[in-house]
């Protein structure tokens, strides 16, 4: 009997993980279906569209992250609330995020007019330019609406009930998917608009996954247990420490894709054939990284709310057993990679490039694939640790850290190895294996310091006066 409790009470994380992580790696899962379905299709439609789509939705990813790191802290928030048991102050925190969200897509509009200059500066050939430049702006122009459902979707996977977060995001995903193959090519009654419908049916989806969201946030019920109507007001010392905490975040999240961001664009430099190779590798590695992105969330629900009822072993033991499960299923996409390379590059032949003129891209994508076999264990470690900093708070930590890495070992080594010393596309990806590997073991190093332990960004909870009924006080 002792036996089977001790069994039992050793796999009560590993169930909690899985409760609260499976649906968010669905989500992201499902975000990852709808980038690869459209790389897919976007690879069979032409040579130049591939060519054109990773570095320009990367680019507008890199200016959207700094508003969407920021945006889903929140999280953080939502989750410390409610392990602390403090329900009614979900709603205004929520709407603190609705706020800048609305500031976030009024700063987008205007990042529109910048396409030409920043896509001049990345050196690409003309007609791949232009591509670049429109895929930009559609997405730039929709990113408010992503923002918005992002802040919506922290209701419910702050407070650990991710349910919600990935149904929606799969109704998201099945509306995408065929909507985009139309619009890219035409078929049905819609027009043949290549890219640009590609961006198009992506902004769409992301309207619809917002309107979903609303609708089933903002009812009687939520807004009696946690003010999702009632409090609705601008607080300035909540916003301004959903500042203080997201800031740093969205900043780390921002440089470690600025650094792959300016890879792309010196892979480019390099030549189109190198650039395609890079773009179509990147594309299948979203295997890995986009589900990586929901345990990496899920992380910091878990570490939020357990720091929230000031239990930091339960944290430790949720961590853990995240990195077990994670283990395994990198574990599994690296025989993929690695036994099964060329079918996966076969999905992104253009229909109307034979296979001998595909030879020279596909083998320089089975080599480029052993990189990614080489970083993929430690890239999925460091997102689990950094899931565990932002859970607690330990965000200026990560935004200084990856800062300087970025800095010091993808973007200047890249930039010198291909712009003074001509190094080929094996050089630059040698930086990006050189990158992971040191995010690994500069957040690695933190989490096993513990500092985190202590670390709050909610503050804690006396009982409120009659004349401020949910205020917050201070430590």
């Amino acid at each position: 009997m002792d036996s089977r409790l001790s069994a039992h009470k050793k796999m009560r994380p590993y169930r909690r993980v899985l409760r609260v992580s499976l649906p968010l790696v669905a989500s992201m899962s499902s975000t990852m279906i709808m980038e690869f379905t459209d790389r897919i299709f976007l690879a069979n439609y032409s040579l130049n569209t591939i060519a054109a789509a990773l570095p320009a939705g990367i680019a507008a990813f890199l200016f959207i992250s700094f508003f969407l790191g920021t945006a889903q802290y929140l999280n953080v928030f939502i989750a410390q609330y409610t392990g602390s048991g403090r329900l009614q102050r979900v709603g205004a925190a929520l709407w603190q995020g609705i706020y800048f969200s609305v500031l976030s897509a009024v700063l987008m509009a205007g990042i529109f007019f910048l396409a030409g200059p920043l896509f001049r500066l990345g050196g690409h050939p003309p007609e791949v330019r232009v591509l670049e430049v429109t895929y930009f702006r559609i997405l730039c122009l929709g990113s408010g609406v992503l923002i918005v459902a992002t802040v919506l979707s922290c209701f419910f996977s702050g407070r650990g009930k991710t349910r919600p977060v990935m149904i929606i995001n799969m109704i998201g995903m099945l509306f995408n998917i065929p909507l985009d193959y139309a619009l890219i090519n035409g078929v049905w009654f819609f027009p043949e608009w290549g890219i640009l419908g590609a961006g198009i049916a992506t902004v769409m989806s992301w309207m619809l996954i917002a309107v979903v969201f609303a609708f089933m946030i903002f009812t009687a019920e939520n807004n009696r247990v946690f003010n999702v109507r009632s409090h609705r007001a601008f607080e300035p010392n909540l916003f301004g420490r959903l500042m203080r905490y997201g800031v740093p975040s969205a900043i780390q999240f921002s440089m470690d894709i600025f650094a792959f961001a300016f890879f792309i664009f010196m892979v480019g430099r390099i030549g189109k054939l190198q650039l395609a190779a890079t773009n179509i590798v990147l594309s299948i590695n979203s295997l890995a990284f986009m589900p990586m992105m929901g345990f990496s969330l899920a992380t910091s629900t878990l570490v939020g709310q357990a720091l929230g009822r000031n239990r930091p072993d339960e944290a430790v033991a949720a961590t853990r057993a995240t990195i077990h499960v994670v283990l395994v299923y990198i574990s599994i996409l690296l025989v993929i990679f690695l036994i099964t390379p060329r079918p996966l590059l076969e999905l992104f032949r253009p229909i109307h490039m034979g296979p001998e003129a595909f030879v020279g891209i596909a083998e320089m994508g089975i080599l480029l694939l052993r990189f990614v076999a080489a970083y993929l264990f430690f890239d999925a470690l460091y997102m689990i640790c950094i899931g565990v900093l932002k859970g607690a708070g330990d965000t200026r930590f990560i935004m200084w850290s990856i800062g300087t890495l970025s800095l010091a070992v993808m973007i200047l080594p890249t930039y010198i190895g291909v712009e003074v010393f001509h190094a080929g596309v094996y050089f630059a990806w040698s930086c990006a294996t050189c990158f992971v590997f040191l995010l690994f073991a500069v957040s690695f190093w933190r989490y096993r310091k513990g500092r985190w332990k202590k670390m709050r960004v909610v503050r804690t909870y006396t009982q409120p006066r009659e004349s401020e009924p949910f205020s917050d006080v201070r430590f």
